[in-house]
């Protein structure tokens, strides 16, 4: 795993040990980052789920102005500050050791809001449904702003009136659905 482009290009970075994170492919990574090119420079970008921290240090790498990672995992949250570091891209980051949903009602508590979201829950469980209801109900994702929720390809995709839906994307056993924010009512 490394990071594909930008000011951190080739760097290696390290993986959580055990089976409660699963890495996005760098082949994905780099799938998903041909398509929001165009809106990562200045970007505040949200990494739900983090694990590693992969996605949001590749936003960081890209040129978006801060990234927030969001991890419960304690494990995991010493990773993302370990690539982080190793990355020279820590002063643009903040790291909340916290599960979604706190971390969703802290940064809407502190009026944060973001250009970009990402989620990658873990599959099998209804951490994505929970967590797309919470974002709606938060809604700190900036109006024209995008929504990446990484799921299996078998299911449903969450729905909400908040993020009119703009595509998807199979990857054999990935999907990743991207949505845009709206004013609600106006799908």
């Amino acid at each position: 795993m490394r990071v594909i482009s930008g000011a951190a290009r080739g760097c290696r970075l390290t993986a959580p040990k055990g089976v409660n994170t699963r890495p996005t492919a760098d082949r994905l990574k780099e799938n998903l980052f041909n398509i929001l090119q165009p809106r990562i420079a200045g970007a505040y970008f949200l990494d739900l789920f983090s694990g590693s921290g992969a996605i949001g240090i590749e936003a960081l790498s890209r040129g978006a102005d801060a990234a927030v990672f969001v991890e419960r995992d304690f494990a995991a949250v010493s990773v993302i500050r370990e690539n982080l570091r190793k990355t020279k891209l820590a002063e643009r980051a903040g790291v909340l050791a916290l599960s979604a949903g706190e971390a969703l009602a802290r940064l809407f508590n502190d009026k944060k809001t973001f250009d970009i979201i990402f989620m990658d829950p873990p599959y099998g469980s209804e951490l994505a449904k929970t967590t797309f209801a919470l974002l709606a109900r938060y809604n700190i994702l900036k109006d024209g702003g995008i929504l990446i929720a990484e799921l299996p390809s078998e299911g449903d995709a969450p729905v909400s009136e908040i993020f009119a839906p703009l595509k998807s994307k199979t990857y054999g056993s990935t999907r990743m659905v991207f949505y845009e924010g709206t004013v609600p009512g106006q799908l």
